[in-house]
């Protein structure tokens, strides 16, 4: 009986003692199933949140006629999908305009975009709405990549963002800044032209030579001493990091879309922002603490190295931060120059390669390009900064390339202080504008064959159309109080490259092939491939330096 008793007992533990032991795993894991099954039910709270908030505003918004919303949007992410690539957001947006017309909205998490497609509405955004559109989004690239948006282009609509784009206007921008300018970029483009000469009969990537050429030029301008300068950092380096810059400053992230699905940066996208910016900072440190040790010499003084832009912000950096405590003088001289650098860099040899591209898939063009050359400058001599104003012909062709290829064919996005109506719809506060270039400078009814390369329409038809943002059917550099203040600046080195380099040259592609046309996902529009030319000297040797 006792060894029954003493059998059921050790039964009795063993099951006791095994129970036990699932329990305690269950225990252990018992947390995790709490997390999980939690964080499950915050999601669905924050989705159910945000569809309830989103239906109340819409029902609240309702009652006036918003433009119409593109199907296909996504639960939590909205229209996040059209707007990541791989096909490019211009084409993407002109696909929509034409099934919903001129004006239409999407959605982007919880960000209520509209989008803009005609002169006329573009008209209305950047006159009567001009102001209520003077913001800037505020996205996660912007935040990695400008400085906490230090680079004033990205700031919001006041006293910052005006100050500094007055004093770059001053420093920089302006006419009289860009004539004292004359013999840099003269002497940057003649350095180009003798290394196209010493390399002629070979195939010679022009898309690289011209970031080179605007490399230097912005380098020089923006920190001095090019020869030192550059020196302290690889060349196709930086012209990388330009290149990285303009690309991820214009992508959207999940963080963008909801900021609590950060974590899932499947891409690592935020990652690679904040190196390319680290890359960056640490270049223009580098030259900041170059000057500020000139600036403290009594050998130096005002010497002409004080003369480049850095050296102009130096100057006046007290006052203006004093201003705008909540940037300290470094990070705004360093942002400024950033934002200069990034801008004359991109646009022009972006420009420049879009270019000699439609030259050489029209060379009928490019003939008559050279035959205006010999008339008004002659073979005899090399081109001049004085006979520019002359070439109507080639600024004709700089206009038409702008109108076909803009350095962004979808300019940065604006967003709304106040509810307006644009086309008659109302739009809510917070929205963001974008305005799709690339479908206004291919309007059939304003362009006759508007696929077509015809620099002489803007000598005829076109003739009183130029680029400062007054004629809404051509806007090239925006309009309205965010447009591109270096419209001078760019045009006058683009005009005097792009003359300088058809008066020495004849050009041809290596076996005569087509230029393909294909663009770059991003904030500005670059040619993917690179941009292999063949050039012939037309000048006497001696003119090659």
């Amino acid at each position: 009986m006792s060894m029954l008793i003493s059998c059921e007992t050790k039964e009795f533990s063993s099951r006791f003692y095994s129970e036990g032991i699932r329990t305690q795993k269950t225990m252990e894991l018992f947390p995790s199933l709490i997390e999980a099954f939690l964080a499950g039910v915050i999601t669905l709270c924050i989705y159910f949140y945000s569809v309830a908030k989103i239906r109340t505003s819409s029902n609240r918004i309702n009652r006036r006629k918003l433009p119409p919303e593109a199907a296909g949007g996504w639960p939590i992410l909205g229209h996040f999908h059209l707007l990541r690539g791989p096909q490019l957001l211009h084409i993407t947006l002109g696909k929509l305009a034409d099934k919903y017309g001129p004006i239409f909205s999407l959605r982007l998490g919880r960000h209520r975009l509209v989008i803009v497609s005609s002169m006329e509405l573009a008209k209305e955004c950047f006159t009567t709405n001009d102001v209520t559109f003077s913001n800037r989004p505020k996205t996660v690239a912007l935040h990695h990549m400008s400085y906490n948006l230090a680079m004033f282009p990205f700031n919001e609509y006041g006293p910052y963002w005006r100050d500094l784009r007055k004093i770059s206007m001053l420093k920089l921008l302006s006419s009289q800044r860009v004539a004292k300018l004359r013999d840099v970029y003269e002497s940057e483009v003649k350095a180009m032209i003798s290394s196209v000469y010493v390399s002629y009969g070979m195939p010679i990537d022009m898309k690289n030579y011209f970031g080179e050429l605007t490399l230097n030029l912005m380098v020089r301008i923006i920190a001095g001493n090019i020869e030192k300068k550059i020196d302290l950092f690889e060349r196709d380096k930086w012209q990388k990091e330009i290149r990285e810059f303009f690309q991820k400053i214009g992508r959207f992230t999940l963080s963008d879309v909801r900021p609590f699905l950060k974590w899932l940066d499947f891409e690592g996208l935020e990652n690679d922002m904040k190196k390319t910016a680290k890359a960056m900072d640490s270049l223009l440190q580098t030259w900041l603490e170059d000057h500020k040790r000139k600036k403290n010499s009594a050998i130096n003084g005002a010497n002409n190295e004080q003369m480049d832009f850095m050296g102009e912000l130096l100057r006046v950096i007290d006052s203006v931060a004093v201003e705008f405590p909540e940037f300290d003088a470094d990070t705004i001289i360093k942002a400024t120059c950033q934002t200069m650098m990034l801008a004359g860099t991109d646009t022009m040899s972006v420009t420049l390669t879009w270019t000699l591209s439609l030259l050489l898939n029209n060379r009928h063009t490019l003939r008559k390009a050279q035959e205006e050359l010999d008339l008004h400058v002659s073979r005899g001599r090399q081109v001049q900064e004085s006979d520019v104003n002359n070439l109507i012909y080639i600024q004709a062709i700089i206009k038409e390339t702008l109108r076909l290829y803009p350095p962004a064919q979808t300019p940065p996005p604006r967003e709304s202080l106040k509810d307006c109506i644009v086309g008659g719809y109302h739009i809510p506060k917070s929205t963001h504008l974008y305005v799709n270039l690339w479908k206004i400078h291919r309007d059939p009814v304003v362009w006759p064959n508007p696929l077509e390369f015809r620099p002489e329409r803007f000598i005829t038809t076109h003739k009183e159309l130029d680029v400062r943002g007054q004629h809404f059917e051509f806007l090239p550099f925006g309009s309205g109080r965010r447009m591109c203040p270096g419209i001078g600046f760019a045009l006058q080195i683009v005009t005097f490259t792009l003359a300088s380099l058809l008066h020495g040259f004849d050009i041809s592609t290596p076996s005569d092939e087509a230029v393909d046309m294909t663009g770059i996902f991003g904030l500005t529009n670059p040619k993917a491939t690179p941009l292999e030319v063949v050039f012939t000297p037309r000048l006497s040797p001696l003119l090659y330096g």
